[in-house]
């Protein structure tokens, strides 16, 4: 007599497929896209209004996600909402200190010899310094660094076991033409354009 089938096999299948898909919505970097829940890749950007004209703009990539990637889109954003609040440029309001820029260039845990090259010198976004959170289990969860309040103290084990970047910045916006000669101003517009091409948008469903 011809044992019943069972759905062990099948349901098992089922799952498989199941997980498999889970597995493929996770092994996305975060595109460019707002910060909320219910999205295929977790991470994006918020932001945060201070004052009228101040406003603090964050990037949060997954662990798939560079820490070019996470500037860049922080970057991106902050022109952003420079151009949508109606402005033309902003700056970086960096709490000055007396550490000029090329200090904080010089400064900053992932520049050479760690294999990142000096922030986005191309464009010349070459002073754009964010303060940063990294993830990682050598820090036992997240750890900061800020690039005008000082910075901690980072080697190559380390860098290599970080798995996800945060990074965050607050910015003063400005109408009327960008004034020459300070590292700290960004004409939105321009960085738009400039950065469009290399910007990733989520996939429609």
């Amino acid at each position: 007599m011809t044992k019943p089938k069972t759905m062990t096999g099948k349901a098992g299948l089922v799952a498989a497929v199941a997980l498999a898909a889970l597995l493929t919505a996770c092994a996305t970097a975060t595109p460019y896209q707002p910060n909320v829940r219910g999205q295929q890749a977790t991470g994006g950007f918020t932001d945060l209004r201070l004052e009228g004209d101040r406003y603090r703009v964050t990037f949060s990539g997954n662990s798939l996600t560079s820490r070019e990637t996470v500037e860049r889109y922080l970057l991106y954003r902050a022109a952003e909402v420079t151009v949508q609040q109606g402005f033309d440029w902003f700056e970086t309001a960096d709490r000055r200190t007396e550490r000029d820029a090329r200090t904080v260039i010089d400064s900053d845990p992932f520049s050479r010899p760690f294999g990142y090259g000096p922030g986005y010198g191309y464009g010349g976004y070459g002073y754009w310094r964010p303060a940063w959170r990294y993830y990682g289990p050598a820090y036992g969860g997240w750890r900061a660094w800020d690039p005008y309040w000082g910075d901690p103290f980072f080697n190559r084990a380390e860098v290599r076991t970080i798995e996800k970047f945060e990074a965050s910045a607050e910015i003063l916006l400005h109408k009327g033409a960008k004034p020459a000669g300070d590292p700290r101003a960004y004409d939105a517009r321009e960085i738009m354009a400039n950065l469009a091409p290399v910007i990733q948008r989520p996939v429609p469903k």
